[in-house]
């Protein structure tokens, strides 16, 4: 198995190394705020960021993947784009999650248990599908954005980069989501959404 190196050791990144462990030789966290050889869930602090780049040169690690969350956005988008390229960004999909063949996935994708991802659905670099979402035929995700546990998304919708779309939302067919927005859980998506910002309600209505 190839050796993975996880950017967090948070939440998300135990997370990650939790679902990972199946398929990747987790060699533990890159982390700014954590002390070297700490232990985070069984797993080492191998680094800080600066580390990476040496790490993978020496074949401490084979791939990367980053367990930066929602709430830093920017930091995760910014991390990712400085490693792209230089090292291989590993995709961390369940083995219980439906993906059709006609899909394309770019990198550093995590994807948890249970979404189905149906014909022609195109997910960009560095995304997070939370457990049971359903993307509907030729609908599009850009990159680092975040959908949460059960988002229902029908056909031909896109969504843009870091959007952070709530537990249990509904987008219906055909509606594009701009970048950097946001939906509250339960939203109901049933226009356009042009002006980044927050949006809950059925219909979605603006908050802020």
């Amino acid at each position: 198995m190839k050796k993975l190196g996880i950017i967090g050791s948070g939440d998300l990144g135990q997370l990650i190394a939790h679902h990972a462990g199946g398929t990747y030789n987790v060699i533990g966290y890159f982390d700014d705020f954590i002390e070297k050889n700490s232990v985070v869930s069984g797993l080492k602090v191998i680094g800080k960021v600066e580390d990476i780049l040496m790490a993978f040169k020496n074949g401490v690690i084979d791939e990367l993947i980053v367990g930066i969350g929602y709430k830093h956005f920017e930091f995760r988008k910014t991390i990712f784009n400085t490693f792209a390229g230089k090292i291989p960004m590993a995709n961390v999909i369940h083995p219980s999650s439906y993906i059709d063949p006609s899909c394309k996935i770019g990198f550093g994708v995590f994807i948890l248990p249970g979404c189905v991802l149906d014909r022609n659905v195109v997910l960009k670099d560095n995304i997070l599908l939370n457990t049971g979402c359903i993307i509907s035929h030729d609908s599009l995700v850009g990159s680092h954005s975040f959908l949460s546990p059960a988002v229902k998304v029908a056909g031909f919708v896109a969504i843009g980069e870091c959007c952070n779309i709530g537990i249990n939302t509904t987008v219906v067919d055909n509606i594009t989501i701009v970048s950097n927005s946001q939906t509250g859980g339960g939203t109901v998506v049933i226009k356009d959404i042009i002006v980044p910002g927050l949006y809950v309600g059925n219909p979605a209505r603006f908050i802020k």
